[in-house]
């Protein structure tokens, strides 16, 4: 567990003090990537992640979540600090926390994918556009949580 502190806030690894309800009820209904995501993939997601939570006292103020083998490769997902707390620099703090970490300092790969912060992540001198993004590929499946209710289902009848 790593903590950083400033001020009256704490960034912490300890996965232990995270609000999974709070967590939940932001990305799938506030942020653009997650909509509608259920309450048991957040629970997945976090249980199999390196995750930061950001907060005032013992209340969560952000959020965020790496997904690493802890040698190569990382993804940065799931950012946010929530709406009461934003504009006095958390989201910079978290960042830079991250990418602090001894665990993610020496990867060779950290990816994120954002809509439309890219000038926050640039401000960190290791986040640029893809070298070769003709190199990338990926399988989509737009509608990954209709499949959960058809096992759900599925299990209901048997």
């Amino acid at each position: 567990m790593i903590e950083f502190i400033k001020d009256n806030f704490i960034v912490t690894t300890d996965k232990s003090k995270l609000d999974l309800k709070t967590i939940h009820e932001f990305l799938s209904t506030q942020s653009y990537w997650a909509q509608n995501r259920p309450y048991e993939i957040v629970e997945k997601a976090v249980e199999h992640s390196m995750c930061f939570g950001v907060y005032d006292g013992e209340r969560l103020a952000g959020f965020a979540r790496i997904v690493t083998d802890y040698a190569t490769f990382a993804w940065l997902c799931d950012v946010f600090v929530l709406p009461e707390y934003r504009g006095i620099g958390l989201g910079k703090w978290l960042i830079e926390s991250i990418v602090a970490h001894p665990e993610i300092k020496s990867i060779r790969r950290l990816l994120l994918a954002t809509r439309d912060a890219h000038e926050l992540y640039h401000q960190y001198g290791s986040f640029e556009k893809l070298r070769n993004p003709e190199r990338w590929m990926e399988k989509f499946n737009p509608q990954p949580y209709e499949i959960l209710d058809e096992k759900k289902e599925e299990n209901r009848s048997q």
